[in-house]
């Protein structure tokens, strides 16, 4: 697919997962802008925008301790509902799993989940995502606070594939706390009654949504999207797809190279094509 020219209209909603603030998509807001769209990156409740955003938060990490998946969704849900037309939602990693649950609600002209999280009913649990979560999981208390991870633990969850000296780049420039209980509630879905990640996948009606891979990441591994992506087309008739990137790590965003990503992406959400893409 070639990078075309989007419609002046088209409006993308660029979603940040857990450790990361909506700083972690500056690259991709200014490829898109050029491109024509119009570009939005809400924070979850309590995380505001640019560097500003992300000193307020290392200051006080306590702006998001407690914010659940409900608190976000709901937050989200409103946020676009207020939009002139449905949106583009992409998301990356936990913003991944919200992006999917937006498109199941209705919202959304296309969806992108890049690295996303499992959603409930997803069962993959390779081993590097138990090793890059179990610092947090294993402590129950955890699920009340804020949690930031180290430059160690970030290096082997997000920039496996960087050296030392660029992965601590990376942490400095973006990484973040994040509220410990969105990952107890995606990490316990599957023994929660009316979990908040609960997803219907024999949705015939909604948006066409892809999975997208990094095929070296650590903390969320292809296997868990391609789950995703399986258990879709399986159970309903809207457009489904699934891509991998190979050697790519978690680091998505701003990982060398991370324009094919950001290319991919818009491409394919203006002409969605269903299956498994080369």
């Amino acid at each position: 697919m070639s990078a075309g020219i989007a419609p002046s209209s088209t409006t993308v909603v660029l979603i940040h997962g857990l450790w990361m603030t909506p700083l972690a998509w500056e690259h991709w807001v200014d490829r898109y802008e050029a491109r024509g769209c119009t570009v939005l990156t809400p924070g979850y409740p309590g995380i505001g925008q640019d560097e500003a955003g992300l000193r307020a938060l290392r200051a006080d990490p306590e702006l998001v301790a407690g914010i659940g998946v409900r608190e976000v969704m709901d937050y989200l849900t409103e946020y676009i509902g207020k939009l002139d037309a449905r949106p583009v939602i992409m998301g990356h990693s936990f913003g991944g799993t919200f992006a999917q649950l937006l498109v199941g609600s209705g919202l959304g002209s296309a969806g992108v989940s890049i690295d996303g999280a499992g959603v409930k009913g997803i069962k993959a649990l390779p081993f590097s995502e138990l090793r890059s979560t179990f610092p947090i999981l294993k402590n129950p208390a955890n699920s009340k606070r804020t949690i930031a991870l180290t430059p160690e633990q970030f290096h082997y969850a997000f920039t496996n594939t960087l050296t030392e000296e660029a992965s601590r780049q990376a942490y400095d420039r973006y990484a973040a706390p994040a509220p410990g209980r969105i990952l107890f509630q995606g990490s316990l879905a599957d023994f929660t009654h009316d979990a908040a990640t609960t997803y219907d996948f024999a949705n015939d009606d909604r948006a066409p949504l892809l999975f997208i891979s990094g095929g070296s990441d650590q903390i969320l591994p292809p296997v868990v999207q391609r789950e995703n992506y399986e258990k879709n087309v399986k159970h309903s008739t809207a457009i489904t797809a699934y891509k991998v990137f190979d050697g790519r790590d978690h680091f998505t965003c701003g990982e060398p190279r991370w324009e094919a990503v950001a290319d991919f992406a818009l491409d394919w959400a203006f002409t969605p094509i269903p299956g498994l893409l080369d």
